[in-house]
């Protein structure tokens, strides 16, 4: 009874300091982006500690060659994707080129877009805006990340790379340009661009961790009481004797 007792509540705990760090999280990001925008065109070098969890405007103009599709993403904040059957697709990764910085950019998640259901292999249709754009989003150390195998099952299809994640080392390295050390998620911006940029709040999923903490703290009680019961059952037939 102790040993089940301690696992509910140990478990049960641990998932009330997961809810409690994601509304912490929450609270932390919202009082970030209620700051004034920073403007990535003010310098040409940012640190992530500047800029993380901050709304960010930056003026440049997009990178549709260097596009990256990141596979295996679920659309954002929908019902349907927390319960785990949600319509699979990409995150859209594109490089900013900053205005008037002599080879700077910055990467921007730029969406979500659909996967083809009928053919795997066929890239959802999207619209990159042509010159100069202003694009405003909150600064993240990097996508979500899902998990790879070897090299994250990198592909080309003409110009389209599609893989599981984004190594920003790895494209610094690649393209040898000077690359601002976070990623812009977008917010806002055109709607006829074929991508979902309804991205799921810090605090998505608490409701679940309670859920979960109260199963464990519920398995807790059952085995207490299956043990009180239990006793008094046997010590009501010993006194009978």
């Amino acid at each position: 009874m102790l040993v089940v007792m301690s696992i509910g509540i140990a478990a049960g705990l641990w998932q009330m300091s997961r809810a409690a760090g994601k509304l912490n999280k929450a609270a932390t990001l919202e009082s970030q982006i209620a700051l004034p925008p920073l403007d990535l065109n003010a310098k040409p070098q940012w640190t992530l500690a500047e800029a993380d969890s901050r709304r960010i405007a930056a003026k440049g103009i997009f990178l549709p060659n260097e596009l990256i599709w990141l596979d295996n993403r679920p659309k954002p904040n929908s019902e349907a994707s927390k319960a785990g059957s949600g319509q699979s697709g990409f995150y859209v990764l594109m490089p900013l080129q900053i205005t008037e910085m002599d080879n700077v950019v910055v990467w921007v998640q730029r969406g979500w877009a659909p996967r083809n259901r009928e053919d795997r292999l066929a890239l959802p249709p999207i619209t990159t805006p042509v010159g100069e754009v202003m694009v405003e989003g909150i600064a993240v150390a990097q996508p979500d990340r899902v998990f790879e195998l070897g090299d994250g099952g990198e592909g080309a299809s003409g110009i389209a790379r599609v893989q599981q994640n984004l190594d920003l080392n790895k494209e610094q390295a690649r393209h040898q340009w000077q690359q601002i050390p976070f990623v812009i998620k977008q917010i806002g911006g055109p709607e006829n661009e074929g991508l979902n940029r309804n991205w799921a709040l810090a605090a998505s999923g608490v409701d679940r961790h309670y859920a979960y903490a109260f199963q464990w703290f519920a398995l807790a009680l059952s085995a207490f009481l299956f043990w009180l019961i239990h006793g008094l059952l046997r010590i009501r037939q010993t006194t009978k004797r």
